[in-house]
């Protein structure tokens, strides 16, 4: 009997079910390739040495399941021998063994040989989109983990059991087409190892692991001119190079522990039951500053790129849902605004229309400058965002009737502004307009003559556009 890809929806990859499942944002900006293998060797690194602290307490055998892909993702022999290992590969595992993918540690007694034993190979079919992944599922008695290293998305992992059991589902129909004899050996290993949420203490342990792993990343210090030679004069982009790479450099320390925090948060809060309303509270604002803290890197990141013209990459700009954006970012920019002691009331019509613009970008950009808005007021106060048309544009308007308060804003290089007062990082206000205009539309701040300022922002509406349109 022949299936089709379709009906069994092996289309789907370990990436798109951490996006699915796991709350993985599409927007969070991937990592250049070089940092993403990074994070994938350091990984690597943490979950052996995870397994190997297992082996060390526990005399069964086997004492778990690891499927991996494209090539079994440890070396170590020990863990070979312990663990029911299964790879998925388009080839045999000897010509496996000899690819680029190989980890340096993979290997046996010195040579460049796989142990056969213990490995059971499932063939993937042609064009299946796991060929362009490398992913490992993990099955323990103390937990369950899976990470996937992927060239548009970057690097990904999570502990999450609901993770686990979606990625199973998945996988048991590509086992089971190819080799179903050896499916029927690893599906007992499943009924035997059910995902299981881990203690945090071991969430938090594989983070450190995985940092202390990593390669270092440093910035390139700018080489200051002779004295005797004439100074050149430098273009801005030229002097905003190094800027990125710092930038790079911090996105990736800061979002890495903030990712853990996140995912602990997030199997905490499926125990809510057992937890007092005060503690519920508390774990979702950890989640929510989490999130709010992610995007604002991913934020001054892009803006970054869309700085320098060697790193731009295109906007698409595609006809996009008000209703959906106003529906998931309204709720969390007032509470964003809540921290402050500030109520944001948004003013909607009955029907909004569609725009054009770069859905998740403009969420990022909106959230940012929201945030830039409410930080300057004092406690209180009253923020109203109103929504309205002005011809073949949106117009979305954002006052308050309270004057801002007198900060003291130091510029960092030619992006960032930094409050002392408030301890407060973010955009200028100069990069944010660029980031409006990239997305279609521009940004227009006005200073009344009572001191309060209005930030309007105009985007192209969209609402006769049937196909995206590219920028």
């Amino acid at each position: 009997m022949e299936f089709e890809l379709d009906q069994l929806q092996v289309w789907r990859t370990v990436s798109s079910v951490l996006q699915e499942v796991a709350g993985f944002c599409e927007s969070e900006e991937p990592l250049p390739a070089h940092q993403a293998q990074g994070q994938w060797r350091g990984a690597i690194a943490a979950i052996e040495s995870l397994l190997e602290n297992q082996l060390a307490y526990s005399s069964r055998t086997p004492a778990g399941l690891i499927l991996s892909s494209p090539s079994p993702i440890c070396g170590d022999r020990q863990i070979l021998e312990r663990y029911q290992n299964a790879i998925f590969t388009p080839k045999s595992i000897k010509d496996v063994a000899l690819c680029h993918f190989q980890l340096a540690g993979a290997m046996v007694n010195g040579h460049g040989a796989v142990a056969d034993q213990k490995i059971a190979e499932f063939p993937l079919m042609p064009n299946d989109p796991l060929q362009n992944e490398q992913f490992c599922l993990i099955l323990t008695p103390e937990f369950s983990f899976t990470m996937v290293l992927d060239v548009e998305v970057g690097f990904q992992f999570s502990f999450d059991p609901d993770v686990i059991d979606d990625l199973w589902q998945m996988l048991q129909w590509r086992m089971a087409l190819t080799q179903p004899f050896q499916f029927q050996t690893l599906q007992k290993f499943w009924q035997q190892f059910k995902p299981v949420a881990p203690d945090y203490r071991l969430v938090a342990h594989f983070s450190r692991l995985m940092l202390r792993s990593l390669p270092e990343t440093t910035a390139p210090i700018p080489v200051q001119p002779q004295p005797e030679q004439p100074i050149k004069n430098v273009s801005p982009s030229a002097n905003i190079h190094p800027e990125l790479e710092l930038l790079q450099a911090l996105t990736h320390e800061i979002r890495t522990p903030l990712t853990t925090i996140r995912t602990m948060t997030k199997l905490l809060l499926k125990k809510k039951k057992q937890l007092t309303t005060d503690i519920v509270k508390r774990i979702e604002t950890i989640e929510q500053e989490c999130n709010e803290q992610i995007r604002r890197m991913e934020l001054i990141f892009r803006a970054a790129e869309m700085e320098t013209p060697s790193q731009q990459r295109a906007v698409q700009l595609i006809p996009t849902s008000l209703e959906q954006l106003f529906l998931e970012g309204t709720p969390r920019w007032q509470k964003q605004a809540q921290r402050r002691n500030v109520v944001l009331d948004v003013v909607l019509p009955k029907k909004l229309p569609q725009v054009v613009s770069d859905p998740a970008m403009l969420d990022q950009v909106l959230s940012g400058l929201i945030e830039t808005f409410t930080r300057r007021l004092p406690s209180g106060s009253e923020v109203q965002l109103q929504v309205t048309t002005a011809g073949d544009q949106l117009k979305l308007e954002v006052q308050s009737n309270s004057l801002a308060q007198k900060c003291l804003e130091k510029a960092i290089g030619q992006l960032l502004t930094f409050q002392p007062e408030t301890g407060s990082l973010s955009l200028n206000l100069k990069v944010t307009k660029n980031l409006f205009h990239a997305l279609g539309g521009k940004l227009r701040i006005r200073h009344r003559s009572s001191g309060e300022d209005v930030f309007t922002i105009f985007l192209p509406l969209g609402n006769n556009l049937s196909v995206p349109v590219a920028r």
